[in-house]
Formats: structure tokens, C-alpha cells, sequence
């Protein structure tokens, strides 16, 4: 649904790169915002966000853990093969990113964009690679895959 790609976009979210596969290996293209931390990203599969992420590391970084993840890390393996399996299908995966501008603060303190975003994000959009179970305003666990969670 290209609606919740619009979404994000009317947030601050851009383009920052692509993934392809080049003889089984996943590669990587940041054309923006390889070195910003502090940043929220989605992996966006033919205009529809599949994935909501965060990180304190440079993008780059946490962007070489999905390129090979080590066997211990559930959540890159997972988005690793789902990259994967969208590249042989021909479809196009995208970054989109939104970096933390460090112009937000409450009570004197910085607040991390990308901290205070990610759960809402996944909550709303209900993007299809996030997994597991997340707590709602009231203080329930529910799955945020299929169905958006509306608790109000």
C-alpha cells in the first residue's frame, strides 16, 4: 500500500539507498546518511514499508549487519533472507531513512527521534518483516504483524 510509504515520506522520511543481489551476495548502496546516527529507517519492498528499524550506530554500520548478520542475530537473518527472496523475485528494496536533527528536547533534554517514533511507527503501519509483540497504551501484549493495533 503506497499510502503508508506516503506516510512516512510526509514525516521527513527519504531515500537514502538500495539493496540488490549480485551472485547471492546482498549488496549495499547508501547514497545519503551513511555516517548519521540516531536514525529510524524502513526497508521499503516495490513502495510498501515491510520494515520500521532504529539505531544509535552510523547507518552504515547497522546496515552491514543485515549484509551478513552473524548467527546469533534472529531479526538481520531474518530481513537478510526476506531481502533476499524480494531481489530474486525482482522487486526493488529500498531505504528510507529519518535522521534525528538533535532539535528535539524535552525538559532540557535531547530526545532521540528515532527512539520516540519506532514503536508508533510499527503500531500504525504494521509493517510485515517487524515480529514479535509489542506493548500497547494499555499495558497489553499483541502481535503488531497483520492488523494495526489501535488502542484508544
Amino acid at each position: 500500500m503506497a499510502d503508508n510509504l506516503n506516510r512516512i515520506k510526509a514525516i521527513g522520511f527519504t531515500r537514502a539507498g538500495c539493496w540488490s543481489l549480485t551472485n547471492g551476495s546482498l549488496g549495499l548502496e547508501l547514497t545519503a546518511h551513511e555516517n548519521d546516527r540516531n536514525v529510524l529507517y524502513a526497508f521499503v519492498v516495490d513502495g510498501e514499508p515491510m520494515y520500521v528499524g532504529k539505531t544509535v550506530q552510523p547507518l552504515s554500520k547497522r546496515m552491514a549487519g543485515y549484509r551478513k548478520p552473524a548467527e546469533t542475530q534472529s531479526t538481520n537473518i531474518k530481513n537478510n533472507e526476506n531481502m533476499r527472496r524480494c531481489l530474486v523475485q525482482g522487486k526493488s528494496v529500498e531505504i528510507f531513512v529519518l535522521p534525528d536533527t538533535g532539535l528535539l528536547h524535552y525538559g532540557g533534554f535531547h530526545v532521540n527521534l528515532a527512539a520516540g517514533l519506532e514503536d508508533s511507527l510499527v503500531r500504525e503501519l504494521a509493517p510485515n518483516w517487524n515480529g514479535g509483540k509489542k506493548e500497547t497504551a494499555a499495558g497489553k501484549l499483541e502481535p503488531v504483524e497483520g492488523q494495526p493495533i489501535r488502542s484508544r
